[in-house]
């Protein structure tokens, strides 16, 4: 290593090669991909692993299934995982395989060590093992009625052999001690509880070797035995900071986090591989972070059940549906992935919620925010000076540099879902901003001083939203940065200052402005248009009751019965909740993308906020008036009504079907 000083070292897994790469996959190298741009950023020099797991015996078995030699065959699923993570703009520093010969005498130092210590030692292995798992499992983590991992399902074969374990037992209070010496170490807490409770059942010594010669990584000096793949496959991380005879080796060891879904974090990331590195007597990475799963329909994607989609065709879906570039529609796959997955828990990948994230966050919202200033006719052409002594800009600029410190805040627990809500609400104040000052109104009256200190707060609050998604969506942070005129939105190494307010030089000519995403149009072929927006009374304290202020005779005529012609006109459907956010400014205001059958996606705002987190409902089935007249309640347009209740408390209850139901359904 040419640096001297410590590295940013961040991993992924590496991927075993028994199938191809998918969404799954993809959301962790993505996080990891977006965390090494943010670090870049900040000057941190981040160095970024990735790469496969070639070693396993399943892999041996796929390989004998596809007709090929083991070699052959993870050379050519290695190299497709190489061409997706370069598809979707994944910049790693190394993609690393650990059929390398430098992984093969790491790995064989690592257990010449421990024998040699006595952490490895002999004896004899009876119990289950699945190839599936590629993990040893007790008699308790199995239903004897099915021969299969009651966690997981995967089938399981009764193992008796002589063998070598590794003392993992030894280690168990030392790793307590060390997570709770160290609250940040395993994230999120749900997981690190989990690990707490693992350690606490007592850590059973491990199976470390099987006896069988051919592929894999084989004992020093017993060739007809191969390492077992997780003791082998953890070292890699170990293996690519050079050590233990390269001198640099310090500059990427401790790693500073590990990423990965969480099947492979209690047991072997956050447990078995910690107690291999206090057996080496070296230092424990940083930190060690697990999302959930991705569900389709309910349950587990996997590429095992073929209910998993590639990123490829995900995109290419995107593309037909939007007609923007290929590139745009890969920032918006990694905008959702990096959006939507969970950590304490799983999220549902869904086409319908991808379309509703690119509709509502990024053409509505932030592809749309520049063209609203850079397209007026009133923009110059060339960003404004902002008068010193004018003040019309506090507003916004606070909301900035809050935001800054609530993105910085996510992203030190890894949370790209929080740090991308921050930065939204950069791009919601920019809007309520615009609404506020009403730049048009200014221009018509000739106050041109006033129209150029509004279109600067307005841009520069642009620049530094551009700045924080940059390293989830960095073609879209270019283009954003191009329409601004600034020649590179995300300079390396000076955070600080282009976090700052005032970057934006003015004077600077601007670029030719455009939506940077197409809008899609979700509807069907023969679904009306909505109709054009009317001025509507709205109560903004309560949006699901919203009336239309009446006319003196229909006050004269009122009554509290109503003609069945009347509720005859009230269309009353079920609907999904496909993504819920809070409203900048508003309190008690979310707003809702949701699906009123197939094809209907649209808009509305509902007065729930403080009954229910925004997190909690994508998911959910409700009840909407689907033909209410739309209004536009703080600038957010509501096409649609839901239902509630109200507690003795005062709080909203959403009125939904207690049995399952199609979205669009009639409710009578």
């Amino acid at each position: 290593m040419p640096d001297s000083k410590k590295r940013y070292y961040i991993t992924t897994p590496i991927y075993y090669v028994n199938g191809e790469p998918h969404v799954g996959t993809a959301t962790t190298t993505v996080l990891a991909d977006a965390t090494t741009r943010y670090r870049r950023l900040r000057g941190d020099n981040p160095y970024f692993l990735t790469g496969t797991d070639e070693n396993a015996r399943k892999v041996t078995e796929a390989a004998q299934k596809a007709g090929q030699d083991p070699q052959t065959f993870v050379d050519a699923v290695s190299l497709r995982f190489v061409e997706t993570w370069k598809f979707l703009k994944c910049d790693y520093d190394v993609f690393f395989r650990t059929t390398e010969e430098r992984h093969r005498q790491v790995v064989q130092a690592v257990f010449e060590r421990l024998r040699a210590s006595g952490d490895i030692y002999t004896g004899t292995y009876e119990g289950w093992y699945s190839v599936t798992d590629e993990t040893f499992f007790r008699d308790s983590d199995v239903d004897a009625a099915t021969g299969r991992v009651i966690e997981t399902g995967a089938a399981v074969e009764r193992v008796s052999e002589d063998t070598y374990f590794f003392r993992l037992s030894a280690y168990g209070e030392r790793l307590k001690a060390h997570i709770l010496a160290n609250p940040d170490f395993l994230q999120p807490d749900t997981r690190r509880n989990e690990v707490l409770a693992f350690i606490d059942q007592g850590l059973r010594d491990l199976n470390i070797t099987q006896n069988r010669s051919g592929w894999g990584i084989e004992v020093p000096g017993e060739p007809n035995r191969i390492i077992y793949v997780w003791f082998d496959a953890l070292i890699n991380y170990l293996t690519e900071s050079g050590w233990p005879d390269s001198p640099d080796w310090r500059t990427l060891w401790p790693a500073d986090v590990h990423l990965m879904g969480k099947e492979i974090f209690t047991r072997f990331h956050a447990t078995l591989w910690p107690a291999m590195l206090i057996a080496l007597g070296l230092p424990l990475p940083q930190h060690v972070v697990a999302h959930g799963w991705w569900l389709i329909g309910g349950e587990k994607g996997a590429k095992s059940k073929g209910n998993i989609p590639a990123p490829q065709d995900v995109v290419a879906m995107l593309q037909e549906r939007s007609g923007a570039p290929q590139e745009i529609c890969v920032d918006a796959l990694r905008y959702y992935l990096l959006r939507d997955i969970q950590f304490s828990s799983d999220a549902e990948f869904s086409p319908d919620i991808l379309l509703a994230r690119y509709n509502a966050d990024l053409a509505n919202d932030l592809g749309n925010v520049l063209n609203r200033v850079l397209g007026a006719n009133f923009f110059p052409g060339t960003i404004p000076t902002p008068r010193a002594d004018r003040n019309i800009t506090a507003k916004l600029r606070e909301t900035a540099e809050t935001s800054v410190r609530d993105y910085e805040a996510a992203l030190e627990r890894f949370d790209w879902g929080a740090a991308l809500a921050a930065a939204w609400r950069i791009v919601g104040g920019v809007n309520d901003f615009l609404q506020e000052t009403a730049p048009w109104k200014l221009a018509k009256a000739g106050d041109t001083e006033a129209v150029g200190d509004v279109l600067y707060g307005a841009l520069e609050a642009t620049r530094i939203a551009a700045l924080l998604v940059a390293p989830a969506m960095p073609s879209a942070a270019a283009e954003m940065g191009r329409q601004l005129g600034v020649a590179d939105i995300a300079a390396e190494g000076g955070w600080a200052e282009a976090t700052r307010w005032g970057g934006l030089a003015p004077g600077t000519p601007a670029g030719a402005s455009s939506p940077i995403f197409p809008r899609i149009d979700t509807r069907t072929a023969n679904q009306a248009a909505p109709k054009k927006e009317m001025q509507k009374t709205v109560n903004p304290t309560n949006p699901t009751f919203s009336p239309i202020a009446p006319t003196e005779s229909a006050t004269s005529q009122a009554s509290d019965t109503i003609t069945i012609d009347d509720f005859a006109r009230v269309q009353l459907r079920i609907a999904d909740i496909l993504t819920a956010e809070r409203i900048q400014g508003a309190k008690k205001l979310l707003r809702l993308q949701i699906r009123v059958g197939d094809g209907d996606e649209r808009q509305l705002v509902a007065g729930i906020a403080e009954s229910y987190a925004p997190e909690d409902l994508p998911g959910k089935k409700i009840v909407v008036v689907a033909n209410l007249q739309p209004a536009t309640i703080r600038g957010v347009q509501s096409q649609g009504m839901l239902l509630a209740a109200t507690d003795e408390a005062g709080r909203a209850i959403l009125l939904a079907p207690d049995t399952p139901v199609a979205a669009g359904s009639k409710v009578k």
